[in-house]
């Protein structure tokens, strides 16, 4: 087993996530971004209650995941595609786990090929290689208004509309093809902070649009809101403070007994609307530790709540 245990990817908070799965009851795990088993790997040989739903689009993530989780193949189930569309063909009756690691692993950044890189020839930035729509189409072809618009709410870019100005400039002499190219277009107005590439919080919001990332995680709170699983654990974790705004406020909305109006002297409602509880009123982060070996946790959030039984 030792050879499946190596992953080119390391999993973030893995002592907390498998922390927060302590009280869980038998019945079906969900890890809706399964990447390269990490986190799955552990939980299943930690909980052997528990069997797993993979879901993940992409296909070298699915594949060398189904080798990893060879040893627990009894007790896995692999799903191709977005979670927001493959948790809707799911019986939630069994689901007592679900996870979510909203990041993009080390190995899809890491990797040319990929066209997440700076250096990268390739304008990509696909989680899902099989979508036709990619980084290079945001880039060619949305309006100077809407670039200015996913880099100023997805980046928190100040410089956003110099940003999209340069960006329809240098287009309208011809197609921008590479991330290099993007990269040194961005570079020439976003002057450099520290260690940071200047480039960084422009190619994350053009990531984030292409892969309809803060959709992605709307659709599956919407999806929970509405199961209810019964006694099932969440734990979730986000990289972004715009996805981690999302998630506290859906928690805090679940947690929430009284939904009586603020102006209302006394509570009519029955104070017993809560859909369950916050385990943590804080998100846990990576310790001091960890940041060191792996610098990417050091943004890393995880919350988590649990329904009602």
């Amino acid at each position: 087993m030792k050879n499946r245990d190596k992953s080119p990817h390391i999993p973030v908070l893995l002592d907390e996530v498998l922390k927060s799965f302590d009280n869980t009851k038998e019945g079906t795990f969900i890890d809706c971004t399964l990447g390269y088993a990490g986190h799955s790997f552990e939980i299943l040989k930690r909980y052997k209650h528990l069997s797993l739903i993979g879901i993940d689009r992409d296909d070298e993530a699915l594949n060398f995941s189904k080798n990893k989780l060879e040893p627990f193949k009894d007790r896995v189930q692999f799903l191709k595609g977005s979670f927001s569309s493959r948790l809707k063909d799911i019986d939630f009756n069994s689901v007592t786990a679900l996870l979510a690691d909203f990041g993009v692993s080390s190995l899809q950044l890491d990797k040319e090929d990929r066209g997440f890189r700076f250096d990268s020839k390739l304008l990509d930035m696909r989680m899902d290689q099989s979508n036709p729509f990619s980084a290079k189409d945001v880039v060619n072809s949305y309006s100077q208004d809407k670039l200015e618009k996913i880099i100023r709410e997805y980046g928190e870019v100040r410089e956003a509309k110099k940003v999209a100005q340069k960006i329809v400039q240098y287009r309208a002499n011809k197609p921008i093809e590479s991330n290099i190219e993007l990269a040194d277009i961005v570079s020439s107005v976003v002057y450099n902070k520290g260690k940071i590439h200047p480039a960084t919080l422009v190619f994350q919001a053009i990531r984030i649009e292409v892969n309809q990332e803060l959709e992605e995680i709307t659709s599956l709170l919407d999806i929970l809101e509405e199961k209810k699983p019964k006694g099932a654990i969440i734990s979730l974790i986000t990289f972004h403070s715009l996805e981690d705004r999302l998630i506290k406020q859906r928690f805090r909305k679940w947690a929430k007994s009284c939904i009586c109006p603020p102006e209302t002297m006394r509570c009519m409602c029955g104070n017993s609307n809560n859909l369950g509880k916050e385990l943590y009123r804080k998100p846990i982060i990576a310790t001091k530790d960890e940041i060191k070996a792996n610098p990417r946790s050091r943004s890393a959030k995880l919350r988590v709540f649990k329904f009602k039984d």
